[in-house]
């Protein structure tokens, strides 16, 4: 009998000698990238040091007039915060400012003017022309101390102005610098990132081999390829969330080590303010015995006749120096947790339980988004698998990409706060549902998946009830199957309706208990007593709302400027005359993402998808998941606002409508090859402008963000990417 030695041994001849030449061919394409990604790195994101090589730098410190510390440093300070040169009838092709590193870390802005050839005083901003826009120089990172100057001639005076509001002074600054040598920088991530992006150009390729690997006809090949991409995305999905480090709120000797308790592997600390602990809070009551908040509510909050206006709540509160907590339920006295209840019972709960600890919830928000991108691919194959036979390899992992990156969870995971959770928590309770319900209806025992597929969708009204119009799907995936055919009216029929109803009922209960134990209703949530911006008790539904929402949620074209990360906050403007709650939006969905092109043919696909098909299962699927995102959307504007995070609520449900549209014309398409590879073609093209939008949208600075927090960091991205600034 052979060892195990020797038929792994044996399983990996096997192999060579089948995958011989194919693996080659990869390991050399795979080399060439490498080489070349090497290259990019070397000679033309390192520019900067070849160009500088031959300047005659020109040191400055002797003509500084700053007073000195006992170290031998310059000060700034924010009555002396100007540097001037004159005289100095030289060309200027660069300034390097030397802040000194040993100093606290802060983004500092610096105002340069200079007079030259062309400018005989210095020049600034007019009504038809832009002056020197104002640099940023971190104490941290040195390629941003490396200012290019386009000069005419020779400079004459050099004015440096260090700018803003949020400076901390003193500044210590080692010297200033005239056409300073670049130093040669090997950025490690830069590198990474284009070696990836080169990669992924390589796989995608439109005579890439993987869209000749049908995942029906080759199975392993297929599977393989797509756990090789899917680890990829985890580990993309969790270094994100982790370099937002301000609002992970876990710390080690290494990571977020301000907040490390100096003795423990790892600890967790709170973050996000008083009013991002409900979750917290509402465990810990819990664990109690007790369904409101411990903290007492301000007696000026009890006393008041209208405690949902937030202007009065704000005058009482400055007359009284009382805090309340924000964005809470208030009713009869008591503060209460308006949002879902299921990440209670999932994370936090047990964890106070366990360790007597607030629960990361950064780390909540990351478990659920790994779920939803596992949920969604196996959704996703199951109908490639199943219901399409012409899927490749290739195809299936360009709309795979689009349906988990462009859907909103990456800012959900750019924010992980205790806002993003219980969206996070449906959606990925929503895929796994549809997952167990597809995979009921070719399992020979159907019980089993009926019921968690129904668990998994009911839960989502412990978390995000407005994802319930998912589970509406259940009409065009089970109408066939118990109604036209009757099964319903079978022995067996009536228990597995059972199974598929019994959780909602379930679930149902628990959560109308719960809502009845706090508020007397069974249906009430609470969310009218929120204290938010406006009173919601009063907010009501207006039609006037609904136009611009569309508009923003939708239509609205993307903001674009010329520098890193190119996408700006969208404007809005509305005729609505009264108050719209609206936080910072970067455009609408659907001239955002041009994957959702697709829909527009959705009538003449849907028609081929007749030839092809007896059933109108896939019909029933798309109209389904366009009325829902529609309805969900437009919800959301009347019922809460006009918010960023929001997307994530509806935009799975337009691009999973678009994948199952392209699959159909793939379909159609798969023996035609010159109207095939158009296709590819096109929907490469469509795929990248997406995924290319949704990228930058994780880069946005933004209030509360890592670039926000820590600024001097997050300009050191800015400077990988802007090498030749």
């Amino acid at each position: 009998m052979p060892t195990v030695r020797e038929n792994i041994h044996y399983t990996f001849e096997h192999f060579m000698l089948v995958y011989r030449a194919s693996l080659l061919k990869v390991a050399r394409a795979v080399a060439v990238i490498v080489a070349i990604a090497l290259l990019l790195e070397a000679f033309v994101f390192n520019i900067g040091f070849f160009a500088t090589a031959g300047y005659q730098t020109i040191d400055l410190d002797g003509r500084l007039n700053l007073p000195q510390d006992e170290d031998g440093a310059y000060v700034l300070t924010d009555m002396d915060h100007v540097i001037e040169f004159s005289s100095l009838n030289t060309e200027v092709h660069n300034v390097m400012i030397d802040f000194d590193e040993a100093q606290a870390a802060q983004n500092i802005a610096v105002k340069i003017q200079f007079t030259d050839s062309a400018h005989q005083t210095y020049f600034d901003t007019t009504e038809y022309t832009i002056g020197v826009p104002e640099a940023w120089v971190s104490t941290k990172v040195v390629p941003s101390k490396f200012i290019t100057l386009q000069t005419a001639g020779f400079v004459e005076n050099l004015r440096i102005e260090v700018v803003g509001e949020d400076i901390s002074y003193p500044i210590k600054l080692d010297g200033v610098y005239l056409n300073a040598h670049r130093p040669f920088a090997f950025n490690g991530v830069r590198f990474a990132a284009a070696l990836g992006i080169l990669l992924l150009v390589y796989a995608f390729r439109p005579k890439s081999a993987i869209y000749r690997i049908r995942i029906v006809e080759n199975p392993r090949k297929s599977k393989a390829g797509i756990i090789f991409a899917v680890a990829i995305e985890l580990a993309l999905t969790t270094t994100f969330l982790f370099y937002g480090s301000n609002l992970v709120g876990v710390a080690t000797s290494s990571y977020n080590y301000g907040s490390w308790d100096g003795s423990s592997l790892v600890n967790t600390f709170e973050v996000g303010g008083d009013n991002a602990q409900q979750y917290a809070m509402l465990a810990e009551a819990m664990a109690h015995g007790q369904l409101y908040l411990e903290e007492e509510p301000p007696q000026w909050l009890q006393d008041m006749d209208d405690p949902y206006d937030k202007g009065a709540r704000d005058e009482l509160q400055k007359e009284t120096g009382e805090p309340y907590l924000f964005d809470v339920a208030y009713h009869d006295g008591r503060y209460y947790v308006y949002f879902g209840v299921v990440p209670v019972l999932l994370f936090y709960l047990p964890f106070y339980l366990a360790t007597g600890a607030s629960f990361p919830t950064a780390i909540g928000v990351l478990v659920m988004a790994l779920l939803f991108i596992l949920g969604a691919t196996a959704l996703l194959d199951r109908f490639a698998r199943y219901h399409f036979r012409s899927v490749s390899l290739g195809v299936y992992l360009l709309l795979q990409i689009p349906l988990v990156f462009c859907c909103g969870i990456m800012y959900l995971v750019k924010f992980p706060t205790f806002y993003s959770l219980p969206i996070m928590c449906g959606l990925a309770f929503s895929v796994w549902g549809l997952y167990c319900w597809m995979r009921s209806r070719l399992a020979q025992r159907k019980c089993g998946w009926l019921f968690a597929g129904s668990l998994c969708m009911a839960l989502v009204a412990g978390c995000r009830p407005q994802l319930l119009v998912l589970s509406i799907l259940a009409f065009p995936l089970f109408w066939r199957t118990y109604i036209t055919e009757r099964r319903l009216a079978t022995r067996r029929g009536m228990a597995e309706f059972a199974c598929l109803a019994a959780p909602y009922v379930l679930v149902a209960a628990g959560i109308m208990a719960y809502n009845y134990a706090r508020f007397g209703s069974l249906t009430d949530f609470g969310a009218n007593y929120n204290l938010t911006v406006n009173d919601m008790t009063k907010r009501g539904m207006n039609l006037g709302r609904l136009a611009p929402a569309f508009f923003t949620y939708f239509l609205q074209p993307p903001c674009m400027a010329g520098v890193f990360p190119f996408l700006q906050p969208a404007p809005f403007d509305t005729t609505y005359m009264g108050q719209t709650i609206k936080e910072v939006t970067f455009g609408g969905i659907l001239a955002c993402l041009p994957i959702l092109w697709v829909l527009a043919f959705t009538r003449r696909i849907l028609a081929m998808r007749s030839r092809q098909a007896e059933t109108r299962t896939i019909f029933g699927i798309i109209v389904v998941l366009v009325a829902s995102g529609v309805l969900v959307a437009l919800l959301d504007a009347e019922l809460a606002g006009i918010l960023q995070r929001y997307y994530a609520d509806f935009s799975f449900m337009f691009l999973a409508a678009a994948v199952l549209l392209c699959f159909v014309v793939n379909e159609q398409l798969a023996e035609r090859a010159g109207a095939h590879d158009l296709m590819l073609k096109v929907l490469i093209v469509l795929v990248t402008v997406s995924v290319a939008y949704s990228a930058l949208l994780c880069l946005v600075p933004e209030t509360g963000w890592y670039s926000d927090v820590y600024p001097w960091a997050y300009q050191g991205l800015v400077d990988s990417v802007l090498f030749w600034k």
